[in-house]
């Protein structure tokens, strides 16, 4: 199984930036990729950004492309999203989504059927 602990969150002005950080601690599994979501108090949970292990291809969410940059380091099992220019918009828990083999190229990675585990969240504010 997998556990993915998130962290980084916390309250920062629009504008500003935060770099969040998913740990994934495996038994014996191969994570194949790694994406972040986020749900905001009366919303939908929606995608943000997703990476494979080989770090190609990515994905973004249009509302964070230019802004947000996910990456990964591969020894650590660890993902990164960092978060540039914050907006009020921004404020959410994100959510950490881990997959583990067999590996599918393509855009099912935007999507959360294809996670199969995720962590608790780490909470992202945003003040305007």
């Amino acid at each position: 199984q997998v556990q993915p602990v998130e962290s980084g969150g916390g309250l920062v002005q629009a504008g500003g930036s935060l770099r969040l950080s998913c740990a994934a601690s495996h038994d014996r599994l191969s994570i194949v990729a790694m994406g972040w979501f986020r749900q905001a108090p009366g919303k939908e949970r929606e995608f943000v950004a997703a990476i494979s292990r080989s770090g190609d291809p990515t994905f973004y969410a249009d509302s964070v492309k230019g802004r947000f940059t996910i990456s990964t380091d591969n020894a650590k099992n660890t993902v990164y999203l960092q978060m540039n220019r914050l907006k009020s918009e921004d404020t959410a828990a994100y959510h950490c989504a881990v997959r583990t083999a067999p590996l599918t190229l393509g855009t099912l990675l935007k999507y959360e059927h294809y996670y199969n585990f995720w962590g608790q969240g780490t909470q992202v504010t945003v003040s305007s």
